[in-house]
């Protein structure tokens, strides 16, 4: 059910992410992305991070990381997002895509995940509590879109690596793919 995506997933992962765009503050971005930019998107994450979506035959969500910030530094630090299909919601789907993604990053050799909420959004900051994230801080009036300013609640979770020197982060695209399918099955029913 889960695996990592493809270019070929794009036009879902569009779908899935267009109306969040359009109608909601979830996503500050104003225009929704093509599926071409969403395409691109996908494979340059990629690159580094994992991009993971939940296939039954219909993409019904997907989680990622990315860069948390750009100074060197950072590098062990990653954002994190899901975004579930509306009519998936409630069934799972985003903690189970969190966990395989967290085990891949892990492995990966990160150390903290990133996530910010614009609030209020009580379905998301329980689906990252639940997924052991907690809440270090918001910041006020941050983003302006359907006409308010919105709040974005920052959470933080620990994926290990603890240690005083930390080994590199190993790119997605140089670690085996053998154990990234291995890490995604252990979900699996």
């Amino acid at each position: 059910m889960i695996r990592v995506a493809t270019a070929h997933d794009a036009v879902a992962v569009a779908e899935i992410y267009a109306p969040i765009v359009a109608t909601t503050p979830v996503s500050f971005e104003e225009d929704v992305p093509s599926a071409d930019e969403m395409r691109g998107r996908i494979l340059k994450t990629l690159e580094t991070y994992p991009w993971l979506v939940w296939d039954t035959g219909t993409i019904g969500g997907y989680a990622y990381a990315t860069t948390h910030r750009a100074r060197p530094a950072y590098r062990w630090s990653v954002e994190v997002s899901a975004y579930v299909r509306e009519d998936a919601r409630g069934g799972g789907i985003a903690t189970s895509l969190y966990s395989a993604l967290f085990r891949i990053l892990r492995a990966q050799g990160f150390h903290r995940a990133f996530a910010g909420i614009a609030l209020p959004n009580d379905a998301s900051a329980a689906l990252h509590s639940a997924c052991g994230f907690e809440p270090i801080g918001i910041f006020r009036d941050i983003g302006y879109k359907l006409g308010s300013w919105h709040d974005t609640q920052w959470w933080q979770r620990d994926l290990g690596n603890d240690g005083e020197a930390p080994r590199e982060p190993t790119p997605l695209a140089r670690l085996d793919g053998a154990l990234v399918e291995e890490l995604i099955g252990l979900d699996a029913p």
